[in-house]
């Protein structure tokens, strides 16, 4: 399955302890990342293998979007902000709604995430 990894600035350094701590799990041969730009970096100096993206306010988020609607993505962690502003906010929503109209599993907090982590650890689909 390919899990898309997501991070506002605020959120970057949860993210990164939070797949540290499920590496196990995002390491394994069924599960393929593709991230944002500095979050993907950040994941490949953790040590791991990651497609990344453009930056998030450069496209990013839309380009994770297109690939949740081709069927591609099949989940999605995205640590948001909720007290910043972000110039890209139409393309956070799109990639938001997106999820939403293909049923494709979607996290924005750390509890939700590692909930969708267990329950894909247990059986293959989620």
């Amino acid at each position: 399955m390919e899990i898309a990894i997501v991070a506002h600035d605020a959120k970057k350094t949860d993210m990164l302890d939070f797949i540290k701590h499920n590496r196990e799990v995002l390491m394994r041969e069924d599960v393929n990342l593709i991230a944002t730009g500095t979050t993907g970096s950040m994941a490949e100096d953790a040590g791991f293998t990651v497609r990344r993206m453009l930056s998030g306010p450069l496209g990013g988020d839309a380009q994770i979007a297109a690939r949740v609607g081709e069927g591609k993505t099949g989940m999605v962690l995205f640590f948001k902000d909720p007290l910043g502003k972000h110039p890209h906010e139409p393309d956070i929503n799109m990639l938001l709604r997106i999820c939403d109209v293909h049923n494709v599993p979607l996290a924005t907090n750390e509890a939700t995430a590692q909930m969708l982590i267990d329950a894909f650890k247990h059986r293959k689909e989620i």
